[in-house]
């Protein structure tokens, strides 16, 4: 990211500080990844990818399996695997979805909506900083001594910016290469919304007011569920489709 960029390092962590105590609940709930105190919530799907090419929603991959998708549905128990992380056994012949950031069309997509419910342009981002590439080559020496953002089991570096500018998380394994990376969290100076992409996770949670969460429903480029901060999204979470023993 040593480019000409509008994305900054914040060296002081304290404006991300407020989450944390709004986290919390049951193992696995949404509130643990988004805060609590919001009017709404939604889950947003990663795209599988097709061994043929293309993307498919996991509404698609639930229809070509005979599963149903649902707000709380596991990609393991659609595609028929006992194991939600090998994914042995798999009737999804393409690539599962990817895990702890959102592809680039869906950011883009996920970034046009959220600019019309905020009353702020200024945007905090939060990076994992156990990314391999999250050193020297990418990032400043002053932006990596200074203190973390830490929450349970993770501790970030806070960066700001637009909102627009959460296309430039990333970084190049060639010159002409550029591998991008959606923000961990990120949110408004007004807080009206916020958006986490835990590193575990193959999907993303947004929370923020009713007006939002109806208008990622019906954005087209997203596959969006709502749902309710205490929502499971734990492996066992599915409890409508059949999970698959070995």
């Amino acid at each position: 990211m040593k480019t000409a960029s509008v994305l900054r390092p914040v060296l002081d962590p304290s404006p991300a500080e407020w989450i944390s105590p709004r986290l919390g609940g049951t193992f696995g709930a949404a509130c643990r990844t988004v805060p609590h105190g919001y009017a709404a919530y939604a889950r947003i799907c990663h795209p599988a990818e097709r061994d043929r090419g293309g993307w498919a929603s996991w509404r698609e991959a639930a229809a070509e399996t005979g599963r149903r998708a649902h707000g709380a549905m596991q990609w393991h128990t659609l595609v028929g695997s006992p194991d939600p992380v090998n994914l042995t056994g798999s009737l999804w012949r393409g690539s599962p979805p990817g895990r702890g950031t959102l592809p680039s069309h869906s950011l883009t997509a996920l970034l046009a909506v959220l600019g019309d419910h905020t009353s702020t342009s200024e945007t905090w981002f939060c990076l994992w900083d156990g990314y391999g590439w999250a050193d020297e080559a990418t990032l400043s020496r002053e932006h990596l001594d200074a203190p973390r953002l830490r929450h349970p089991g993770r501790d970030y570096l806070v960066f700001g910016g637009p909102l627009t500018s959460a296309t430039e998380l990333g970084w190049r394994p060639r010159p002409n290469w550029f591998e991008a990376q959606s923000p961990n969290l990120f949110w408004p100076d007004d807080r009206a919304w916020c958006v986490a992409t835990e590193i575990d996770f193959d999907s993303t949670l947004v929370a923020g007011e009713e007006g939002l969460i109806d208008a990622l429903l019906k954005a087209p480029g997203l596959e969006v569920w709502r749902i309710e901060p205490d929502t499971s999204l734990a492996a066992d979470a599915d409890r409508i489709n059949h999970h698959p023993v070995t």
